[in-house]
């Protein structure tokens, strides 16, 4: 016998179904990243037909059956309708939303998840942030909430929190001046960089979009995220190939 629950969620994903239906994916706060069928949802006068597009975050009537979840209903508290005006910030938010469906799990507590992807669409929407901050604040919290963030609170191989100033990919994280030998890939990295690295790691998701660095850190941190990447997570994110491509 089904039962109805409400969830508060996101949709990540989505794509059509038969005639007239879609199946989506939410990323909730109750039951992690979860797929769910919207019947008639892309019926022109269906009441699902914006609630169940990319962005749209509410709260969510689903119908739990043995196997699937249909939707029954949405109330959508944002649909973060700006992006559609901006081609590049509607690119990176795709990229953060297929980031997302990659990295959490079916049935998990992705709440933390689910909270870096709202503020980081969030502060994608303000003209306050450039994207490429953005991008690569999401993407180290991300690692950080995943349990596989760089090491760059102390030097990998003596644990001196002193002259922090060499990064190995290779190694994982910090090597401080006395032991960047120990490392063939380490370059020196900016001491400003490393300690915008500790804030993004430590600190509450709340508090994440909050400051702005120079160019060369911005690069720095670019630098590090993308070599970082391609080692840890190696995946290939259509959203984000159609980024770099355009721009």
């Amino acid at each position: 016998m089904g039962a109805n629950l409400i969830v508060t969620g996101l949709v990540i994903s989505a794509m059509p179904m038969g005639e007239y239906d879609k199946r989506i994916t939410l990323l909730t706060k109750e039951r992690g990243k979860i797929t769910a069928f919207a019947r008639g949802a892309r019926r022109p006068n269906s009441q699902l037909l914006a609630a169940t597009n990319p962005f749209s975050f509410g709260e969510f009537e689903l119908f739990e059956g043995r196997s699937t979840y249909t939707i029954a209903k949405a109330t959508i508290s944002n649909y973060f309708r700006t992006l559609a005006f901006d081609p590049e910030a509607a690119y990176y938010g795709f990229y953060f939303l297929e980031f997302a469906d990659y990295y959490c799990q079916e049935n998990n507590d992705e709440k933390e998840m689910l909270k870096l992807l709202y503020q980081t669409l969030r502060a994608l929407e303000s003209e306050k942030y450039d994207n490429r901050l953005v991008r690569a604040i999401f993407e180290l919290k991300a690692l950080a909430v995943n349990g596989e963030a760089p090491n760059v609170f102390g030097c990998l191989a003596c644990g001196t929190r002193e002259c922090l100033c060499y990064f190995s990919v290779r190694k994982g994280g910090i090597l401080c001046n006395e032991c960047r030998q120990m490392a063939e890939d380490a370059w020196r990295m900016n001491e400003s960089t490393v300690y915008t690295m500790q804030y993004i790691i430590s600190s509450d998701i709340a508090k994440l979009y909050s400051f702005a660095v120079s160019e060369q850190v911005l690069e720095e941190l670019q630098k590090m995220m993308e070599q970082y990447m391609k080692l840890y997570v190696n995946h290939t994110f259509k959203s984000l190939r159609i980024l770099e491509e355009i721009g």
